[in-house]
Order: C-alpha cells, then structure tokens, then sequence
C-alpha cells in the first residue's frame, strides 16, 4: 500500500537522501545538505511549504514539495495560486503510478487549502508527465529557471490524470 504523509522528524532521514538523489540525478552541483538545513526545512517548519513523503510499503521512494503562493514567501511567483515546487520519485519506483498519486494528494491539500488552480516549472524531461496529469503549457516563461510555466485549474471531482 502507498502512503503519502506530511515530513516528520522520524522521516527526515529518508527525506534527505532521496533528496540528494533527486539533485544529483539532475545534475546539480549544490550542496544538498546546506539547501535543507538553511533553506528549506526552515520553509517548512514557517509553514510557507508542505512536504510530503511517499512510502510504498517497503520503502521511502518519493516526494512532493509544494505550497500556495503567498507574499510572506520569497518564492512568490503567483499569487493565491497552489506551486509543485519540487517531485521526484526514485528510478527503481518509476512507472507504477506513484508520481501522479503524490501530485494528486499534493493537489487536493492544495485545493483544500483554497487554491483553485495549480502551476509547476518542469525540467524539460518531466513536462510529459504534467502535460499527462492535466496541466498546460501557459506560455509564460520564467527566465530565472529558463523553463516554461505549466498550470491546471483545480477542482475537488477531478482526477490528477482524468482521461489521460
């Protein structure tokens, strides 16, 4: 069974390493453990993101780092809008459907929380995934990451995936 739950102290551990992998299989040079400490662990406990973990039954094999854009947050890129900031799933865990079962539980916190549209800034390897989970390209460019804006409408009856 699948099971994706809010980042906890008893989870940090794994978080961490699956975030390290997520860095370095897109190839980034910065330091990870800096990034967590320094950056994003204190978002977190600000509350100006969510984390959530995705276990399978065996092991940790992903993860979702997402929030609603607000003008307290220094990532504030639209307004009142819901933000998958970051989603990985490990390789050995890909191709089973736990990607769009961690953006869909990612989406509804959101929409629970009163966003009514959503939006992602994808590598260029994962637009085909969002682009399968109902997001759009909006033709806004975001040169700071040099990538295309993606984004759906939200709503509680619909599937991540409906009809893809």
């Amino acid at each position: 069974m699948i099971k994706a739950s809010p980042l906890t102290d008893k989870t940090k551990e794994q978080f961490y390493k699956l975030f390290e992998d997520y860095y370095k299989e897109l190839d980034c040079a910065d330091d990870t453990a800096h990034l967590l400490d320094e950056y994003i662990l204190p978002d977190l406990l600000a509350g100006l993101i969510s984390i959530d973990i995705l276990h399978d039954g065996n092991a940790y094999v992903g993860f979702v780092i997402y929030q609603i854009d607000d003008i307290t947050n220094d990532w504030n890129l639209k307004e009142g809008c819901g933000d998958i900031r970051e989603i990985y799933i490990a390789p050995e865990a890909r191709k089973k459907g736990y990607g769009k079962f961690l953006l869909y539980a990612a989406e509804l916190k959101l929409f629970e929380s009163g966003a009514k549209s959503v939006y992602c800034l994808p590598y260029e390897s994962a637009v085909p995934f969002f682009v399968h989970c109902g997001y759009s390209d909006s033709q806004e460019y975001n040169e700071d990451l040099d990538c295309f804006i993606y984004d759906k409408e939200l709503s509680l009856h619909k599937c991540s995936c409906e009809g893809k």
